[in-house]
């Protein structure tokens, strides 16, 4: 654990958020079965449950995808038990996501606001503001440091992709981890981690700090990023999606649809999709079709695709979910054949059994 200095925005940086658990002593999964048979969003939540199991069963190869408060709502570790667990095999990540997953990881900490806290009092005091969530500016700008310091470490006469920047900075961070991450979780899970917005994130702060302050200079290739995403979806026999936060976390997943013409390969959708989001979505939208409604909120789908909208704010749902399977997904995970990634230097290749 770094050592927390005593700084102005001490009186304010008093209470930690506690990233949430998993107990294994009480039933979850029993209480999600009671609730499949009501209606709304309990009836949703519980399908989630389900149908998470039912990708597992199915051999699927299963794509999560989040953005917004994820880490700062508290998630992180509820997250990365599910890499670690391989109830997930590709991660599709917004930068904001990943940025706070770093600060974390580096052992820093988000707090608990109060509605007392005026954004004048906490800006005085270098205190940033996420929601009802603060965090401690310098430790932000130290976390900026900490990517300029990777960025320093690689060979700069090349590209890399975002992916395996990634890979590199879950390698890095495996090193000093106080607690796993994203990331991290990742890196020893050996399963890639994608982010279609990291040049629009909190990291290309990171990236711009390493170019202004020491003249060092990262080239990305974001097309190789589309090429491995086609050539998951090339090689999967059934895909399965995850989508926590708003809807635009599964832009990249569409684009892979999009693009399987130049793999002249028939695109075959989504066999399972469960959205987990405070979007507007009508119920009906989770009815098997083609419609501008049903695509922006569960993605490509295959004909006769299994569904489930959960309208709720992931922090609530998550706990639940993720408690209940680790109750329930044992034994779905015994012969279980899921795809193997390897990664060499910039190449990532994918192995489906």
């Amino acid at each position: 654990m770094v050592a927390q200095k005593k700084t102005k925005a001490s009186k304010f940086l008093t209470v930690p958020t506690r990233p949430v658990p998993i107990d294994r002593d009480r039933s979850v999964a029993g209480l999600l079965e009671k609730m499949e048979g009501a209606g709304f969003g309990a009836k949703q939540l519980a399908e989630a449950h389900r149908i998470w199991l039912d990708m597992l069963d199915d051999n699927s190869t299963i794509y999560l995808c989040g953005d917004g408060n994820l880490i700062t709502s508290g998630m992180r570790r509820l997250i990365a038990y599910v890499i670690k667990n391989r109830f997930v095999d590709v991660i599709v990540m917004s930068g904001t996501v990943l940025y706070h997953d770093i600060h974390e990881i580096l052992g820093r900490n988000h707090y608990q606001a109060h509605p007392s806290m005026s954004d004048e009092e906490l800006e005085a005091s270098d205190v940033v503001r996420v929601g009802d969530v603060i965090a401690n500016r310098e430790e932000y700008q130290e976390a900026d440091e900490w990517i300029g310091s990777v960025i320093n470490q690689l060979d700069l006469t090349r590209s890399y992709s975002i992916r395996e920047f990634l890979h590199l900075m879950g390698r890095e961070l495996s090193e000093i981890a106080h607690e796993d991450g994203i990331l991290t979780s990742a890196y020893k899970s050996r399963i890639p981690v994608f982010c279609p917005d990291l040049p629009g994130s909190e990291i290309a702060i990171g990236i711009a700090r390493a170019k202004f302050e020491k003249k060092i200079q990262i080239g990305f290739d974001p097309t190789q990023d589309t090429m491995e995403m086609m050539n998951i979806a090339h090689k999967t026999r059934h895909s399965a999606m995850i989508s926590l936060g708003s809807m635009n976390s599964q832009i990249l997943n569409n684009l892979a649809e999009m693009s399987s013409y130049i793999t002249r390969t028939t695109p075959r959708g989504h066999k399972y999709s469960i959205a987990i989001a405070t979007d507007s979505a009508p119920l009906e939208a989770r009815a098997p079709s083609y419609n501008g409604s049903h695509t922006s909120v569960f993605g490509k789908l295959a004909k006769g695709a299994t569904t489930a909208y959960v309208p709720c704010d992931p922090s609530i749902a998550l706990p639940m979910i993720i408690t209940a399977l680790s109750q329930t997904a044992a034994k779905f995970m015994k012969g279980r054949k899921r795809p193997t990634f390897s990664f060499s230097g910039r190449e990532m290749n994918i192995d489906v059994p």
